[in-house]
């Protein structure tokens, strides 16, 4: 792996800019494909040390053309690919979008990718396919509830890439992180949306639904995970879960940062927060076991630590949220 060249897909993203980060650390070649734009913004990759960015190869383009996906696909031998819409409220009126994103970029990854010959391939799903748990821990043989055209679109996504794997013998991996956090998330995600909100000084904390569990990953444990199946050939034509296999609600899940920030701040519930009946995802816990068992991968941070970490973080970098409008 040392002497290949590396694509990451959604770069300029929060997990992204942390896997670019970590693969120069490690000494790999990397080319990062950054969302084009007219303000040469780079995304979460402007804020790199000057050391990682003189290493990377950035790529700006956009991944629902064809053409500039196969143009940076050109001389690479392993593609992670993490570029999509991902939040849900905006996937409920605006779904074309995310069709044209999530299914359509995925596609055009993988046909680059077999024209091209790209001998690895990691397309990256989510925890949301499963929707609200029909048993747990949530397995990988788990049934498929598209909840919200978000999810509706990652399955899809995620079928593709199965598709080609069996119809032309490719190299992909689907890997499916469970809800991530961490340094850099957008706030429009739970953690940092009720973080910054403490930090900025407010004492009522405006959420959606409390009673929903998740399965929280920290962001530098999610990315050790992709970094972990890209060197395992057993993770080839796999769909592989990275998770704790361990639950927190939502309301302990706030009551936590909480007691860390301000134990005098309150909890209300905003209307607008909340998804459609429906659509709500009442329980997500993953199950592990495949991952372990097939790569040298285990999650190294608690709750508390993961936390503590993105805390210290969001207070040096608070001016980057708008702490006053719910970011969806």
């Amino acid at each position: 792996m040392d002497n290949k060249k590396i694509l990451v897909t959604g770069s300029d993203g929060f997990i992204g800019s942390h896997l670019v980060e970590e693969l120069v650390r490690d000494g790999k070649k990397v080319r990062a494909f950054s969302y084009y734009n007219s303000f040469n913004s780079w995304g979460w990759l402007d804020t790199l040390s000057s050391e990682i960015l003189n290493e990377i190869e950035v790529f700006t383009g956009d991944i629902r053309d064809p053409n500039g996906v196969r143009e940076a696909m050109k001389g690479i031998d392993e593609v992670y690919h993490l570029a999509a819409l991902i939040a849900i409220p905006f996937s409920y009126h605006s779904p074309d979008s995310y069709v044209d994103t999530n299914i359509k970029g995925t596609l055009n990854v993988l046909q680059a990718a077999r024209e091209l010959e790209t001998s690895r391939i990691l397309v990256t799903s989510t925890s949301e396919v499963y929707g609200t748990a029909q048993y747990v821990p949530i397995d990988e043989k788990h049934p498929f509830q598209g909840q919200s055209p978000y999810s509706a679109t990652k399955i899809g996504a995620d079928r593709i890439a199965e598709s080609f794997h069996k119809s032309f013998n490719m190299p992909i991996s689907i890997v499916r992180p469970f809800n991530t956090y961490g340094p850099r998330q957008s706030a429009r995600a739970v953690i940092p949306t009720i973080i910054t909100q403490l930090l900025s000084g407010k004492e009522e904390i405006k959420l959606g639904s409390l009673t929903p569990t998740r399965d929280f990953n920290y962001v530098k444990d999610t990315v050790n995970g992709f970094i972990e199946i890209a060197k395992s050939s057993l993770t080839i034509g796999e769909e592989i879960n990275i998770a704790t296999q361990q639950e927190i609600s939502i309301g302990q899940l706030a009551q936590e940062m909480i007691n860390q920030i301000n134990p005098e701040a309150k909890i209300i519930t905003d209307n607008q927060r909340l998804r459609p009946e429906k659509s709500e995802v009442n329980r997500l816990l993953g199950a592990n076991e495949k991952i372990m068992k097939l790569t040298n991968w285990k999650p190294e941070y608690t709750i508390e630590k993961g936390l503590a970490e993105t805390i210290e973080w969001l207070k040096n970098n608070l001016d980057k949220y708008k702490t006053d409008i719910y970011n969806i």
